[in-house]
């Protein structure tokens, strides 16, 4: 992972700088820019099958904090997590560097409350879960462009930018 962070800071750099509007075109120039970043909680403790709400295990506390370096080349003005204690505890590295509170949002009713308008214009991140993330680039992106995540997979970053109506993503494999 310490050897993928050079690279990222370049692609997130790209994906991220002043220049977001490059391509648009210029009657959409004024439009403002959200980006979310999406990623699902890191690993969590498996010891005991009939825990619901299960903290990170040693490896997730490690991509937790692996996720704070990450993050820290972004200035996100925001920090969403669903209410469980994986989640919590994967975006609490990253807030916590930026004295900022986690917010809780509830990842299946999201789309009925006013989230979009509150994040509009803002660079965000938000930690759910292995169905709800891609549900929520998808509906970001009004597609079916990405499946569930596979449980082994842990270090999957989606980054969906929407300028105007115009959106766009890119998924970046952090393993």
């Amino acid at each position: 992972m310490q050897k993928l962070l050079p690279i990222l800071s370049i692609v997130l750099f790209i994906a991220c700088a002043d220049n977001k509007t490059a391509g648009i075109p210029e009657n959409n120039q004024s439009e403002k820019t959200t980006t979310y970043y999406l990623i699902r909680h890191a690993e969590k403790d498996r010891t005991n099958p009939d825990d619901d709400d299960p903290n990170l295990n040693e490896d997730g506390i490690r991509r937790a904090q692996n996720w704070e370096s990450i993050f820290s080349e972004i200035e996100l003005d925001a920090i969403y997590a669903s209410d469980f204690k994986r989640t919590q505890q994967t975006a609490k590295p990253t807030a916590d560097s930026r004295n900022f509170p986690v917010n809780s949002y509830d990842p299946h009713e999201v789309y009925e409350t006013n989230f979009f308008e509150t994040t509009e214009g803002l660079e965000v991140l938000v930690v759910g879960h292995s169905n709800t993330i891609p549900k929520l680039a998808n509906f970001l992106l009004k597609e079916e462009r990405y499946e569930n995540i596979p449980d082994s997979i842990d270090g999957r970053l989606y980054i969906v930018t929407k300028i105007g109506e115009q959106v766009s993503s890119m998924v970046l494999n952090l393993e």
